[in-house]
């Protein structure tokens, strides 16, 4: 890790870094299932108010008569409407996972969690059940009778509700047909990701800058005892406490990202009373695959997996490679006169308790532009966009950042010498251009 620096920066108000939100963002299932709640709720609610409109009416004997005959028309709506929305929800979202898995194949299988992640297709999703629901609870309340003295209900307000709710459904899958074809462009997909990359890197800039205390060499290391995977994002509220407990400071020994089995080392303890590993683990997220939350890295591995995957000789699309690269540019002119080093987190009396690694500027280098330079140095449309975006960064770069990007720089030479022989294209190749070739 390289320094990062001291300075005024905004005041960093606490709190954990693994907020239910982000979880339930990640999750499919919420949304859905709080729909259906709804709809079990506003069914009973206009049961009642069918059942109070019958019992003002029966005094009125035309009043009653109407109703008798809205009450069969009624009953036909709803019950087309219960059958047809289930189709419709079938049909609708069997096509998008079609679509889904050709973008999965065109571009990166990671950018699937952005279809996860879309509230839209997530408010889409859901009102289409709540309809279904709403509908077929409605049938249930159905008085069948026809003698006027013995009504009960009729779906006065079940069915205009349920009309209301194939309306919103309609243009839900309108709005959700326009997001779902947006997710299938190149540039969409890419802006959606840098995006949120810049919302990490925003998070990122507001943590502490103060040097870390380094481990000690006689520090307690805990290994982990939970299950295997990817290393999402952590508790820090939680390991923050836990710290405070034992009066010990945690060097945190994986970064997020990192795949983590029972018996890897995950904390480092500084302190006479080193917690129990399961209630470190207990903090730790981990799952199966990575996410934004806390990632500083996983936006640019999102991009690099587009760049690469279009340079593939299945694909051979330089041109995706390089609004890859645009991307990329960008989020690393962000990161230049920013510092870098591990994070110290502190309780709420000024101490620090936790110490958490997190990507180098040279890794992140690394990251950006090895891969894309192997893969591209055969697209002279690619290289001539990577020595752009280099002479950019260089150009604005401070001393303490050029090192890197002056390797990269010279790797690229070199990749290209090794692959264009001859003098005149390995001149054109290396030729800054912001659009590859024009």
């Amino acid at each position: 890790m390289t320094d990062r620096q001291t300075g005024p920066r905004p005041p960093v108000r606490y709190r954990p870094l693994s907020p239910l939100r982000e979880h339930l963002r990640e999750s499919f299932w919420f949304a859905p299932l709080l729909a259906c709640v709804a709809a079990v709720l506003l069914a009973g609610l206009t049961a009642e108010l069918d059942a109070a409109v019958v019992s003002q009416s029966v005094a009125d004997t035309d009043a009653v008569d109407e109703l008798l005959r809205f009450n069969s028309a009624a009953k036909s709506v709803v019950s087309t409407v219960s059958s047809a929305m289930l189709t419709f929800i079938g049909v609708v979202f069997s096509i998008s996972l079609v679509a889904l898995q050709m973008a999965a194949s065109q571009f990166s299988p990671r950018v699937l969690r952005l279809y996860v992640r879309s509230r839209l297709t997530k408010a889409a999703f859901s009102v289409c059940l709540a309809t279904f629901l709403f509908a077929l609870l409605v049938q249930f309340s159905y008085d069948d009778s026809t003698d006027p003295a013995k009504l009960t209900s009729v779906p006065v307000f079940s069915s205009v509700v349920a009309v209301l709710l194939v309306v919103l459904s309609l243009g839900l899958f309108v709005l959700y047909v326009q997001s779902t074809m947006r997710l299938l462009r190149v540039p969409h997909v890419i802006d959606r990701v840098a995006n949120e990359s810049m919302a990490v890197l925003l998070q990122y800039r507001l943590m502490p800058a103060e040097p870390a205390p380094p481990a000690p060499a006689e520090a307690y290391t805990l290994l982990h005892e939970g299950r295997s995977g990817v290393l999402r994002d952590v508790n820090i509220g939680r390991l923050l406490r836990i710290a405070r407990k034992h009066d010990a400071v945690l060097h945190l020994v994986p970064r997020i990202g990192d795949f983590i089995a029972p018996g890897t080392p995950i904390v480092r303890v500084a302190g006479e009373r080193p917690p129990r590993s399961r209630r470190i683990a207990q903090a730790l997220n981990v799952g199966v695959d990575r996410t934004m939350h806390q990632d500083l890295s996983f936006g640019f591995r999102q991009l690099v997996d587009i760049a690469i995957r279009a340079l593939s000789p299945a694909v051979n699309d330089p041109t995706t490679a390089v609004q890859a690269v645009d991307r990329i540019h960008q989020l690393l002119a962000t990161l230049l006169h920013e510092s870098f080093g591990d994070l110290c987190h502190r309780d709420r009396h000024g101490a620090v308790r936790l110490v958490e690694p997190v990507p180098g500027w040279s890794s992140i280098v690394d990251l950006a532009f090895t891969e894309i330079r192997l893969c591209g140095a055969g697209h002279p449309q690619v290289t001539r966009r990577l020595t752009a975006a280099l002479d950019d960064l260089l150009r604005i770069a401070p001393d303490r950042r050029r090192p890197e990007l002056l390797e990269q720089q010279v790797l690229l030479v070199r990749a290209v010498t090794q692959e264009q022989g001859d003098p005149e294209v390995r001149a054109f190749a290396l030729r800054p251009d912001r659009q590859g070739i024009g």
